[in-house]
């Protein structure tokens, strides 16, 4: 089965199968303006085959992964080969300081890579980085600088397979790099959109904070489109209190990458509660809506 690229914290993987029964009959134009992880996408791509898909990151360095993976396919495939090969050989504690050697002039733009090389590189680093968190530094300005992982790949860093996945769907697929309402204009209006932006005070923002005075903006939007999800963390009544025409269901998560609950004996997943507004017309609904028309 196909997977996201990376992990990424307030990834929507697991959320999936409660989204199921809100989700539209049929989506022929998709947008994702806060793309993240693409979870959501593969689900769609798969399942509804859209003619025309939008996928949008603020994160510039994120989308080139995309961008390169959709264009230069070979010239990415053959820099991540090289990095693993120099990579796997290591043991743990060579791997770390292999790791950092390589941050350092990927964060500080210190090096003569190519900009598909630079994608790649961003893309080993993210792999083998920390738990799925994206940190950043004054040094980094943005860029890309989480500590390293656990360091325990066995024979490979990335899925041959699962790239392969992107490289083609990514071909029916326009990729952006605007502000999330740059990125939703222009659509058909049959499109179904998927909104997932960063919680609300997050201290996981990826460099980008989202005030609620955006959200209040985005969450008018929303209430303007006939096909719309829209997901967050809950944050007691007041997505409900603003959720205008749109429905909302409340879904139990665990978070097991990014957010921890600090314990005695280190972190561990942390329960939490997440709330979806929408809009759609499910496949259920439309059958029933057939059958009353018969």
């Amino acid at each position: 089965m196909t997977k996201p690229l990376y992990m990424w914290a307030g990834g929507k993987n697991k959320l999936l199968a409660h989204y199921k029964p809100y989700m539209p009959a049929e989506v022929d134009s998709y947008c994702e303006p806060f793309f993240g992880g693409g979870a959501m996408y593969i689900h769609v791509m798969n399942t509804y085959k859209p003619k025309y898909a939008r996928i949008n990151d603020i994160n510039k360095d994120l989308m080139g992964i995309y961008e390169a993976i959709k264009n230069d396919y070979d010239v990415f495939i053959k820099r991540m080969n090289i990095l693993e090969a120099q990579y796997l050989p290591l043991e743990k504690v060579d791997r770390k300081k292999w790791f950092y050697d390589l941050r350092t002039p990927y964060a500080t733009c210190d090096h003569n890579w190519s900009p598909i090389e630079e994608s790649a590189t961003l893309y080993f680093l993210m792999k083998t980085g920390f738990n799925g968190i994206w940190q950043t530094t004054i040094r980094a300005k943005g860029r890309y600088d989480t500590p390293f992982g656990l360091g325990n790949q066995k024979d490979k860093v990335y899925d041959r397979d699962i790239l392969e996945w992107w490289h083609n769907a990514l071909q029916k697929t326009d990729i952006q790099s605007t502000d999330w309402n740059n990125a939703a204009n222009n659509m058909s209006d049959d499109t179904f959109f998927f909104f997932d932006p960063p919680y609300r005070e997050s201290v996981a923002d990826y460099g980008n904070g989202f005030s609620d005075e955006q959200l209040l903006d985005l969450i008018a939007f929303c209430d303007t489109k006939q096909s719309v999800m829209l997901s967050n963390r809950d944050d007691g009544d007041w997505f409900s209190n603003q959720k205008h025409g749109m429905d909302f269901t409340h879904i139990n998560v665990t978070y097991t990458a990014g957010r921890r609950l600090k314990t005695a004996n280190g972190h561990a997943a942390k329960k939490a509660r997440e709330i979806l507004l929408y809009r759609t017309t499910p496949e259920e609904n439309s059958l029933q809506t057939l059958l009353n028309i018969v």
